[in-house]
């Protein structure tokens, strides 16, 4: 009986790219140093410190991360994505434009507020952004407005609300929240009691919506 032929060998499984290896190495860096920035702030947090944890040397990190800033941006980009995508959620539902604004409003202050007062030592990068005008928060601040613009424009598309100019009509309503959506006011207003600033935030998007229903912006 002649032999059964011999099994072809099985392929070998195709190598992770050079590009994706990176870009995994780069989010365990990002991931390492966010840990860092946590525990100790961003004072004592230190490349040589993050390079050790990741077993590779000082100065392969500024493979991925040019400088220490381009690293601590991306530390800041990466812990405000989750209430960004919290604020995604509330625009994309399938709500009225009036509720989804509201919410909106409501959870960005409160989000905003419950960042800063559990992870204080990354608020404390949020904060130095902002007060920087560094590219970082200003996509983050645009990434909220273009949301809130999407909103308004679902307002009128429904004959929910008036508005003259959507561009002024956001500008307006971005300054009635100032107190409640400005990082270094929120710090500031850390020591107020939550309930206090909850019902303040309320009574700041009553009147947004006040003044959208009637075409006051």
């Amino acid at each position: 009986m002649a032999d059964a032929p011999a099994a072809a060998p099985r392929p070998a499984a195709p190598r992770p790219s050079a590009a994706r290896q990176a870009g995994r190495r780069g989010e365990a860096l990002l991931g390492i140093a966010t840990d860092h920035v946590r525990r100790f702030g961003l004072e004592r947090t230190t490349v040589v410190a993050i390079a050790r944890e990741a077993g590779m040397t000082h100065a392969n990190v500024y493979r991925y991360f040019p400088s220490k800033e381009a690293l601590v941006d991306a530390i800041t980009a990466d812990w405000l994505k989750e209430l960004e995508a919290l604020l995604q959620t509330v625009a994309d539902a399938p709500d009225p434009a009036d509720d989804k604004l509201e919410r909106l409003i409501l959870a960005y202050a409160r989000g905003l507020r419950e960042r800063a007062e559990a992870e204080p030592n990354l608020n404390a990068l949020h904060l130095a952004a902002f007060s920087g005008g560094r590219l970082v928060s200003r996509r983050h601040r645009q990434r909220v407005r273009t949301l809130m613009e999407r909103i308004i424009e679902d307002g009128v598309g429904a004959q929910l609300f008036r508005v003259r100019s959507r561009d002024k009509a956001t500008a307006v309503i971005l300054d009635v929240l100032h107190r409640f959506i400005d990082p270094v006011a929120v710090a500031a207003d850390c020591e107020v009691p939550r309930d206090e600033i909850d019902l303040r935030v309320a009574a700041a998007a009553r009147l947004v919506l006040r003044a959208l229903y009637g075409g006051l912006l």
